[in-house]
């Protein structure tokens, strides 16, 4: 693991409070400053001491997104378990290596696709297993910022594997709908770049289209300064809107733990609406109450997978789906 924002946010505070792991150390070449909030780790100069420890079991990969291929193999040829961050991979081709890899060595590498248990998409996700929204028409779903100046991160804003918004906040919102409907029957990608100066899409919509009928639309962008709705489901008896609204990102910004009774809590007036005829035709409409937010879960997955041998909740086929999304000229 690397002690970046993601490092700092969402990992090293999860796997400092479960009491299924250790946190044995972070790779900082430079600046150190994962010991002083974690004193107790080693902090370690480069990859290959870590990838040396014997004691150390599971290798987190939250490295920039060019990169997660070669740690991820490096790690799994040490013989370690790998916690790949998104994007798994920039292709389906180097995305099927590493599972065969992972196989070879009899270890396991499993996706971090956190926004899985964001209490927002908790909540979507009970109103589509309820079905009361009878035959599905479409969903959207939105993941809008405004970033108009280039960021300070380079593999971000470079041309370069795996760059750009389409990988970077794509791959969340399609995962989450894979994870909702399975595999598209088609889609069609539509990517662009509209800030001043930038090398890699800050825009992109794609559409996927299932046997069913139901058509996803899933849009990322920099440049909306008024976000929309983030989740917007349509279907024959009704509707129901979500804001984004989860907090756990924010929380953990501000040094709050995940084992806090208040982590994951949505605030007042986050509750999504959900609008349906009544007996008389007329519509109506009901505030769905909040789902909490626990991106604790998925550690507890990768536990359970590496302990009990139970079956990941991101599977090979889904990562294998999406990246055929989201490779280029796919």
């Amino acid at each position: 693991m690397s002690y970046g924002m993601s490092g700092r946010v969402f990992h090293a505070p999860f796997i400092e409070v479960n009491p299924h792991f250790e946190l044995r150390g972070i790779v900082e070449r430079s600046t150190k400053q994962a010991q002083d909030r974690y004193p107790h780790i080693i902090s370690y100069d480069n990859v290959q001491e870590l990838l040396d420890d014997p004691a150390v079991e599971l290798i987190i990969v939250n490295t920039p997104n060019d990169t997660h291929v070669e740690y991820a193999l490096a790690a799994l040829k040490a013989g370690k378990h790998v916690l790949i961050e998104k994007p798994f991979a920039p292709t389906v081709g180097e995305a099927r290596m590493l599972f065969q890899v992972a196989e070879e060595m009899g270890r396991l590498i499993l996706p971090f696709h956190n926004r899985r248990f964001d209490a927002d998409f908790l909540a979507l996700k009970e109103v589509v297993q309820q079905k009361e929204l009878g035959r599905l028409i479409e969903l959207h779903l939105r993941f809008d910022r405004y970033k108009e100046e280039i960021g300070p991160k380079v593999f971000k804003e470079t041309k370069r594997p795996a760059a750009g918004v389409i990988y970077d906040l794509g791959s969340h919102l399609l995962d989450q709908a894979i994870s909702l409907f399975g595999r598209p029957k088609a889609m069609t990608k539509i990517s662009g770049k509209y800030r001043p100066n930038t090398q890699v899409d800050d825009y992109g919509c794609i559409v996927l289209n299932y046997k069913d009928g139901l058509n996803v639309f899933i849009t990322t962008s920099l440049l909306v300064a008024n976000p929309q709705a983030s989740f917007v489901l349509n279907g024959t008896k009704g509707s129901f809107v979500k804001n984004r609204t989860d907090v756990q990102e924010a929380q953990l910004i501000d040094g709050m733990m995940p084992n806090n009774p208040a982590f994951g809590v949505e605030p007042d007036a986050s509750e999504g609406i959900l609008t349906k005829p009544d007996e008389d035709g007329r519509l109506t409409s009901r505030f769905i109450a909040p789902v909490q937010g626990d991106y604790m879960q998925l550690f507890n997955e990768v536990y359970a997978a590496i302990r009990e041998d139970k079956p990941y909740f991101v599977t090979k086929d889904q990562i294998i789906w999406q990246l055929e999304v989201l490779e280029p000229n796919k």
